[in-house]
């Protein structure tokens, strides 16, 4: 696998000199095992055996006759064990920790689809693992917070800064300089400084290589479209990956517009945002005029990062991926739209990609496909919702 650092210009490793020692020990690691016959077989086994993949890939026919225009098809990680799409890359890191002995998890989570899948794991192999998650965060996805305590996880509520995932992150990075010698942070997204990036795109490729040979097996061709929401940008760059050398095939990433692109309350990093530095990496981020992070919003927890994965702003800048956005209100629609017609209720964050990926179809002919990743399912945010209708 090219080891590449960087992506254009984004990406790379901006860290104290103590933590690049653990980042490269880390990527010396990951480099050997994830191309070693013993490490490639066992996630194998687990993917299929324990997380239940391959995940279906559904044609949501009554959604397509409503819809009146192109062949949707849903991509159901929301079927995975534990929910969403967040086991595929707490796998395949939980079996690298094990490689390199490590004994101590720790996760940063926003909606907790994250910290679940990490705690997760963690039972599975009998791992300590504690999870930072904004206090706010922990309030609004109250549920997710009690199955990580379930699972045997410490839920370590953040109350800096704007109390929700930026924050979180913060804190998981702290602990991790502190205590890298003996502990492994099992991170959620395609962030942060080399090799994190690479390293969760490489175990959320899956979603992306199994789409490519469900979509041809059905269809026995190409979808026109592939669209997966956006927040750091893990599954939709697990959807993209195998996709990118299709030229014919669009990439549509979708960003969480919140109560508008044009006000202060939104996550939109690329739409919006400008290239700097936060985490330890370069990105599409929504900063100050000091480069300082601005606070971000949206309705779906997972979604409310005030940056992007360094990859999505290459695929931005290259031209190669195309990145729209759904305000609150419209990925509520759809939450509720896919919920009554097709009986699958998907995460707020899904509903973002579900919300974009039907316009998109509702404008193409009855030929042409359009291929949503459905990221996740949508029982951590049926309370939320229910008091957003006042139910």
């Amino acid at each position: 696998m090219n080891r590449k650092e960087y992506f254009g210009e984004f990406g790379g490793t901006y860290v104290p000199e103590d933590l690049k020692l653990a980042l490269e020990d880390l990527s010396e690691n990951f480099y050997k095992y994830i191309d070693d016959d013993d490490f490639k077989e066992e996630l194998k086994f687990y993917q299929k055996e324990y997380i239940g993949r391959p995940s279906l890939l559904y044609y949501a026919e009554k959604l397509t006759e409503k819809i009146g225009g192109a062949k949707i098809y849903l991509k159901r990680e929301d079927l995975n064990h534990t929910g969403s799409h967040k086991i595929n890359n707490a796998l395949g890191q939980i079996l690298l920790a094990k490689r390199m002995g490590k004994k101590r998890i720790i996760a940063e989570t926003g909606a907790g689809q994250h910290g679940v899948a990490a705690a997760t794991v963690c039972a599975m192999f009998g791992m300590d693992c504690t999870v930072y998650m904004g206090e706010i965060d922990t309030k609004r996805q109250d549920l997710n917070v009690f199955r990580m305590k379930l699972l045997g996880a410490k839920v370590v509520p953040v109350t800096s800064g704007t109390k929700t995932l930026k924050d979180a992150v913060d804190a998981a990075l702290q602990d991790y300089i502190e205590n890298y010698e003996d502990t492994f942070y099992l991170i959620g997204s395609a962030v942060g400084p080399h090799p994190f990036p690479v390293m969760v795109r490489e175990f959320q490729s899956i979603i992306g290589k199994e789409a490519r040979k469900q979509i041809l097996e059905k269809e026995d061709k190409l979808p026109d479209y592939i669209v997966a929401c956006v927040g750091g940008g893990s599954n939709c760059i697990g959807l993209f990956h195998h996709f990118y050398e299709d030229k014919e095939v669009k990439m549509v990433g979708v960003e969480p517009a919140g109560k508008g692109i044009d006000t202060n309350e939104h996550a939109a990093s690329i739409t919006k945002g400008k290239p700097g530095i936060i985490h330890g990496f370069k990105s599409y981020t929504l900063s100050d005029e000091k480069g300082e992070p601005m606070p971000v919003y949206s309705i779906a927890a997972g979604l409310d990062y005030p940056a992007v994965g360094p990859e999505h702003a290459f695929y931005k800048e290259s031209g190669r991926g195309e990145y729209r956005y759904a305000t609150d209100k419209e990925a509520l629609d759809a939450f509720l739209e896919l919920s009554r017609v097709e009986g699958i209720i998907p995460a707020l964050e899904s509903s973002h990609a579900v919300a974009v990926g039907c316009k998109i179809a509702e404008k193409l002919d009855k030929d042409k496909i359009v291929l949503i990743n459905l990221s996740g399912r949508g029982d951590k945010d049926v309370n939320q919702v229910r008091e957003l209708m006042n139910l």
